[in-house]
């Protein structure tokens, strides 16, 4: 899976970079090579606005997109948030496939009974 990481008002480190790729691996697991990622940082600078650090995410998979946004007064603290809340997006979308997949396969029919004289 391929993750591109944007900075809104804020320069991205390579420290933060690497910090979002081991976070999200559990997530590339889970998904097709093919997916992609895209996480974008930014820093509210309002005074008034308590949890500033806000972190935003768009996995793009094969005929859907996920989404999930994430604010606290860290930034890690909302990386760390927003990889759990997009790990049971995934997990919740894997199994909704998984039911579709295997609500189209019909068990074998019973033999018709003989009848009775």
């Amino acid at each position: 899976m391929r993750i591109e990481v944007k900075g809104r008002n804020l320069t991205v480190s390579d420290e933060l970079k690497e910090r979002i790729h081991k976070r999200f691996h559990k997530v590339a697991r889970q998904v097709s090579d093919l997916a992609w990622m895209e996480v974008e940082l930014c820093e509210e600078r309002n005074p008034s606005i308590h949890d500033s650090q806000v972190a935003e995410v768009t996995l793009y998979l094969k005929g859907v997109t996920l989404r999930a946004k994430e604010r606290s007064d860290s930034m890690i603290h909302s990386i760390n948030l927003l990889e759990e809340d997009l790990s049971r997006q995934v997990k919740r979308h894997r199994d909704k496939r998984r039911r579709r997949r295997e609500s189209g396969r019909t068990t074998p029919a019973a033999p018709p009974r003989p009848a009775a004289p």
